[in-house]
């Protein structure tokens, strides 16, 4: 890592995230009967999303991507919307994901991006066409694809999981390659 942590904290508040935290990987809480929740397809993505089950991968599979890295960098954004509002919360969470790649980029960290949502670098992902992805490097999945408990994320770093009329995005960068 070319970026000290204390860098990353820095840059994180210069790109307008709200709140950011260290943590380690080891300390991330999984929840594989979440998975449940991608599975009633809410979002619409279930089947039709590379970055997405069943094609991501199982959740057993997801956590052991996380545990594979040392550190997270665990990033907050809040937006004053209805929760509620899809057409309201779809640009926040594509503001919030592009500020993580763009987190991930100006650190120069080599790493797993986990988004706020779904990938989104192709609407509609080429899965639905049955085309390989065009962005294998950069595609991320979401917290909820990876199981990540983010109400007992949002606790171990010290940030609100939930206010009314407030909705908290979180995503991760996952840094320091258990391997390198």
């Amino acid at each position: 890592m070319k970026t000290s942590e204390k860098e990353l904290l820095a840059l994180a508040e210069a790109l307008g995230f709200d709140q950011a935290a260290l943590v380690d990987t080891e300390n991330i809480v999984f929840e594989p009967s979440f998975r449940r929740f991608c599975e009633a397809n809410l979002c619409g993505k279930y089947g039709a999303n590379y970055t997405c089950p069943p094609d991501c991968g199982s959740a057993e599979e997801m956590r052991s991507r996380i545990r594979a890295y040392r550190k997270a960098l665990v990033l907050q954004s809040r937006w004053e919307i209805d929760g509620r509002d899809e057409e309201a919360v779809k640009p926040a969470k594509a503001d919030h994901n592009r500020r993580t790649r763009t987190l991930m980029e100006r650190g120069e960290l080599e790493g797993l991006m986990v988004g706020a949502s779904g990938c989104n670098l192709c609407a509609p992902c080429l899965r639905v066409q049955g085309e390989p992805c065009r962005f294998p490097a950069l595609r991320f999945s979401c917290m909820s694809a990876y199981c990540v408990h983010v109400a007992g994320l949002a606790g171990l770093c010290g940030m609100d999981y939930y206010s009314e009329g407030t909705v908290r995005l979180f995503s991760m960068c996952c840094f320091d390659r258990r391997d390198g």
